[in-house]
């Protein structure tokens, strides 16, 4: 349940801050030029492509945070930047459901990984979500994640595995990919000391953690060694070429997560400029050729978000290609928007129809 009543002022100003963090991040500079976007109307201030219920406490915040003045992110300024937004975003876990830190092997050569387990009630075979979170790649950490995801193993009564896999710069793709490939591999394998069904394993993150949640169901897809049961991308980040070489309309990602923050992001996971001719091979969902084979899709973002074009795409071709796909679109939504105004009724629709699509998700398979 969400409540709509006035947010408190902790929660604005805990909002304020992680959007000095993207801020930062949506000013990057990057080797390569930006290409020329879409022009709006002479005169519309693009406050009003934002959902009427959304703008007064994004309107506060572009107030408070200067929007107009000049940032650059680089690998100088990237420090500062990740623990603004650790300070912002790690809070301390709530009492119920446990949680339960752990470091499990790596990749072949790799080093381990910490992951945090929620709510394990051995010999009891529930479903479990292995989560991503977000963080453009270069930034946050799975304990920006508990809160919300004891919340969600409370809810769905569901174990949840999220990983606290490698950041970029320091470690290009697919150093990530390993991480979390060998989470889910650790999950699979252990899934009855920790009451997991095997059967019932969904693939969970938000923006640059939705692009790897996506990542890692292609890469289940192609090794052919553990069944993905669903996929369930929250405004995932999925085409470096957004922001490059892609044409958006400058309403879409003028708030908060911009085409710079992607080019930055995207080149420092890449280890070349976004937009490049050539990419590493299974680094960008948005650029797999063959999306068949792929588990059932639920693809929510905002119509102003600056994926909403790639989400919206990536959603048409996963219906080509002949998968189960969910896509919802909210009028007026920025990134991240469910986060900065829980209780909006855009925020309470989206989460309403993203716990319906892990329900469904969940549900028995019919016979």
């Amino acid at each position: 349940m969400y409540s709509k009543n006035a947010l408190p002022i902790a929660a604005i100003c805990r909002g304020l801050v992680v959007g000095v963090s993207l801020l930062l991040a949506g000013c990057a500079s990057h080797e390569s030029a930006a290409p020329p976007t879409v022009q709006a109307a002479p005169g519309v201030d693009p406050i009003e492509y934002v959902a009427p219920e959304l703008r007064k406490l994004l309107s506060a915040l572009i107030k408070a945070l200067h929007l107009d003045t000049d940032h650059t992110l680089n690998a100088e300024n990237l420090p500062q930047m990740r623990e603004q937004y650790r300070k912002a975003a790690e809070l301390p876990p709530l009492a119920e459901p446990a949680v339960e830190e752990r470091m499990i092997p790596g990749a072949p050569g790799a080093p381990d990984v910490r992951v945090y387990v929620i709510g394990t009630k051995p010999g009891v075979a529930r479903p479990v979500i292995v989560h991503t979170h977000g963080g453009g790649f270069v930034s946050g950490t799975a304990k920006t994640a508990l809160r919300p995801m004891q919340k969600l193993a409370l809810a769905h009564d569901c174990v949840v595995v999220t990983v606290d896999y490698r950041l970029a710069p320091e470690t290009p793709f697919p150093g990530a990919l390993d991480d979390n490939y060998a989470a889910l591999k650790w999950v699979f394998a252990n899934a009855d000391a920790l009451g997991i069904d095997r059967t019932r394993i969904a693939l969970m993150g938000e923006s640059a953690g939705g692009g790897h949640a996506a990542m890692l169901a292609i890469a289940a897809r192609d090794r052919g060694e553990i069944p993905i049961k669903a996929q369930l991308l929250i405004y995932p980040m999925l085409d470096d070429r957004t922001g490059s070489t892609v044409m958006t309309p400058p309403w879409m990602g003028h708030y908060l997560w911009t085409p710079g923050a992607n080019r930055f992001g995207w080149a420092s996971l890449l280890g070349v400029p976004a937009g490049s001719k050539t990419v590493p091979a299974g680094a960008v969902p948005a650029r797999v050729e063959d999306l068949r084979g792929l588990p059932q899709t639920f693809i929510g973002v905002g119509s102003i978000d600056l994926f909403a074009n790639e989400d919206i795409e990536y959603a048409r071709r996963l219906m080509n290609a002949g998968v189960a796909t969910e896509l919802l679109v909210v009028q007026g939504g920025f990134h991240g928007f469910d986060n900065m105004v829980p209780g909006s009724d855009a925020s309470i629709r989206f989460k309403t129809a993203v716990d319906a699509a892990i329900k469904r998700a969940f549900a028995p398979d019919k016979k």
